[in-house]
């Protein structure tokens, strides 16, 4: 249950986030429509923006199986009971953390190392302009899922702290499918719709589901106790 409030959760916070993702990456999701190889009818070609996204998804999701992975590796190594309490009570904390920068009660600057990590791979992305191919905007998108957002690196703690590569790819994969109608919308010139995405109640919505997450990943054990009259 906890596993599926988190990816449900996360999903609804990558919708929720569409006003922070348009503040973060507008201005480059706009610039990339213009970058864009068009059809002969002078539109831009929806296979090359649905590869941004396609990319930029598989990056959270390689990063999430990444830094969850090693984690787990670490946990199955050690094996200990008290680590393993140690770590449902920071997951329950992560979750907390992303609830409450659903509910707008928590700063979402990107964390120090993303910035770094971005200067790095940034010329990256600048080669593979202009994008006139499909392998190119899926490249592209591989680089951008890396730009610091404090929305993307709370999800991937949150990930991170699942100890198992498949949940943690998971979670960072609904994360992003959350944020795809946002980009695409702006990409296409329709900015304007997508405050009927990015509601109030969307973010209270995700907030919820990933409050209700924190409360089940922390008493568990208990629960499940409870539930079979132990």
């Amino acid at each position: 249950m906890s596993e599926l409030l988190t990816i449900g959760g996360t999903f609804l916070l990558g919708l929720a986030a569409s006003g922070h993702c348009l503040a973060m990456c507008g201005g480059l999701t706009a610039a990339l429509g213009l970058a864009t190889a068009r059809t002969s009818d002078g539109r831009v070609r929806a296979s090359l923006l649905l590869g941004y996204q396609l990319g930029r998804i598989a990056s959270y999701s390689l990063a999430g199986l990444l830094f969850a992975g090693a984690l787990g590796g670490v946990i199955a190594l050690l094996d200990i009971e008290s680590v393993r309490r140690m770590l449902r009570g920071l997951a329950a904390l992560t979750l907390l953390l992303g609830a409450l920068a659903a509910f707008g009660r928590l700063g979402n600057s990107g964390v120090g190392f993303s910035h770094a990590l971005w200067r790095r791979l940034a010329p990256i992305g600048r080669r593979l302009l202009p994008v006139d191919s499909l392998p190119r905007a899926f490249a592209f998108g591989m680089v951008w899922g890396w730009m610091p957002c404090g929305f993307v690196y709370t999800v991937l703690l949150i990930a991170t702290l699942q100890s198992s590569a498949a949940r943690g790819a998971l979670i960072m994969a609904a994360f992003g499918l959350g944020t795809v109608p946002a980009m695409l919308l702006t990409s296409l010139a329709s900015q304007r719709y997508v405050g009927v995405i990015a509601t109030p109640a969307a973010r209270r919505a995700a907030g919820s589901v990933l409050l209700l997450g924190s409360v089940v990943t922390l008493l568990g054990p208990w629960l499940t106790h409870a539930l079979h009259g132990g």
